[in-house]
């Protein structure tokens, strides 16, 4: 199970870095990706790193401002968010049940931790 840390309350314009871990499994040669719900709306991708060379994928409406990345020797994904507004706040998920690739992002098992709540507020 991966578990997510590093949300908040940012104001509008400010940045949070998001972490997804693992402590009984590695997440090295795993896709990893990000998704995030908003109350009243459908869960979505937001971006993910591949497996095998690190190429990342964003979603259209955080690409320029998010930047994801993996650190190997902390087991640990990171999501760093600039310039949020308030449309990104929601809960934010990691999951290694997907499939990434450079122009899409696609779940293939729907089993999540408790996600980390990002919220944007003046």
């Amino acid at each position: 199970q991966v578990v997510e840390s590093g949300g908040g309350l940012v104001q509008p314009g400010g940045s949070l870095r998001l972490s997804c871990t693992a402590s009984k499994f590695s997440l090295n040669n795993l896709a990893i990706g990000w998704f995030r719900q908003a109350p009243g709306k459908e869960r979505e991708g937001v971006s993910c790193i591949s497996s095998s060379d690190g190429t990342p994928y964003y979603a259209d409406s955080v690409k320029g401002r998010f930047a994801i990345s993996r650190d190997n020797a902390k087991n640990t994904v990171y999501l760093q968010m600039n310039s949020l507004k308030s449309e990104d706040a929601a809960i934010y998920y990691c999951t290694a049940d997907l499939i990434c690739l450079p122009v899409t992002m696609k779940l293939t098992a729907d089993a999540w931790g408790q996600g980390t709540q990002v919220t944007v507020s003046s």
